[in-house]
């Protein structure tokens, strides 16, 4: 079954450090689905934002980190990051140009 690209795309990362990438590389940073790979997330980029070609993209696995609550302790959720980097005639994203 074919995956949408919402189900692909789950939000854009917005810290510091994402729009200081952004910014200086043109690299924008999205939370994505544990199981997609590289391809899928450059094809769901395209499709969501009209007029973006995806140059590459690179992806982290975040891993869950302990937390404790008084005496229970138990980890947060692992989850997956994707960067990517747009092509060089291909228009920005409109959602972060207010950020900058």
């Amino acid at each position: 079954m074919a995956k949408l690209a919402y189900d692909i795309i789950l939000k854009p990362i917005i810290t510091e450090k994402s729009m200081e990438m952004l910014a200086t590389q043109g690299k924008y940073t999205f939370k994505v689905a544990k199981d997609s790979n590289k391809i899928e997330i450059a094809k769901a980029v395209e499709a969501l934002f009209p007029g973006v070609k995806v140059a590459k993209v690179n992806t982290v696995n975040c891993r869950g980190v302990m937390k404790r609550m008084g005496r229970n302790e138990g980890y947060t959720p692992a989850w997956k990051k994707a960067v990517v980097t747009l092509a060089e005639g291909s228009k920005t994203i409109e959602f972060f140009d207010g950020m900058i």
